[in-house]
């Protein structure tokens, strides 16, 4: 058994009607301030990787963040919306789309020209969706907000 499938094995025991009931309790809302609280611990562990070369709170950090994405994963399965391999796959299919000068043999002459495919092919995967670009503001800020909360937390407020 790979370790993202012992992964999604635990996840899976500990939602499960004789796991843990925290963790059954858990939604996607619930799971917002772990989400962006784990994010910026990763961003510690680089720093923490950056003036030290030590790399054990960086593997740990990513752990802690790949396990928010299991999570939520395992919770969308349970109300019928997608899976691990969805998501697997979503960005999968993404990296390949934008990345036609690794995948699919096209060249470009300079960086811009590639960094300006990557923009014409982010373009077109959004069309019909930019209403979703309304919500992002207002993500940034309360994520904003539960990062706060996590200083204040921990002790650093």
């Amino acid at each position: 058994m790979s370790e993202i499938d012992r992964l999604k094995e635990v996840v899976r025991r500990l939602r499960a009607e004789d796991g843990c009931p925290w963790d059954r309790a858990q939604t996607h809302s619930s799971l917002k301030a772990a989400c962006v609280e784990e994010a910026a611990e990763v961003v510690c562990g680089i720093n923490i990787l950056d003036s030290t070369g030590n790399a054990d709170n960086l593997r740990e950090e990513l752990g802690d963040l790949l396990l928010q994405v299991v999570m939520h994963a395992c919770i969308a399965e349970e109300e019928g919306l997608f899976n691990f391999e969805d998501v697997a796959r979503t960005i999968s299919d993404k990296m390949e789309r934008r990345h036609p000068h690794v995948f699919a043999g096209v060249e470009y002459a300079t960086d811009e020209e590639r960094h300006a495919a990557w923009e014409e092919i982010k373009k077109t995967e959004k069309q019909g969706k930019e209403w979703q670009n309304e919500y992002l503001a207002k993500s940034f800020d309360e994520s904003k907000e539960l990062i706060d909360v996590a200083k204040k937390r921990k002790g650093f407020e």
